[in-house]
This record gives structure tokens, sequence and C-alpha cells, in this order.
């Protein structure tokens, strides 16, 4: 039996992440993209700096035809510091990070 702890982000009722393999970043999981539906991602024209971490591109999380406006984030390119992040997204914005 597995011991890991997973998580998931839930919005609208929707799951919309579930991993076992988040990373913490002030506070924040950031899921890998692997394991995140894509199908409610919508990509935002949003972009904001980060002093350490880089610059961050936005996605609307789009269910049942409710927009949740840049309520998800991630980094394309994230500094060396923020390398585990790479090719993962976190969420806010009502978007419940929780215990599977």
């Amino acid at each position: 039996m597995s011991t890991e702890k997973r998580y998931q982000a839930v919005w609208n009722g929707h799951v919309i992440a579930t991993s076992g393999d988040t990373v913490v970043v002030e506070g924040n999981h950031y899921f890998p993209l692997a394991d995140v539906r894509a199908d409610y991602l919508q990509p935002s024209d949003t972009h904001t700096t980060c002093h350490w971490k880089g610059v961050a591109s936005y996605y609307d999380v789009v269910v049942d035809g409710s927009v949740n406006k840049d309520a998800a984030w991630y980094y394309p390119t994230p500094s060396e510091a923020a390398a585990r992040i790479k090719d993962h997204v976190a969420f806010w914005r009502g978007v419940e990070v929780e215990t599977a």
C-alpha cells in the first residue's frame, strides 16, 4: 500500500489536477503538467514577474462555461533557483488544493 500523499486542485466541483508529486514553493503546490487536465485550461495573455522565479504565464481555468481568469500560472523558463518548477502549474483564485 502506498503512503504517498496525493493532492488535487478543485474548482466548481471539478478536479483540475491530481498528483502525488507536487512541488511546494512559497506555500503553493505546483503540479506536474502531465498531471493537469489540459482541457480545463485556456492560455491567457497575462504575465507577471517574480524577482527570483522569473516571468510567469497564466491560464484561465474553464469549467462548464464558467471562466476563472488567470487562476493557474506557470514559469515557462524559470530561473535556475526555481528550476524544479519547470513544467509545473500552480493554482489560486478559488481553486482549492486539497488532499486527494
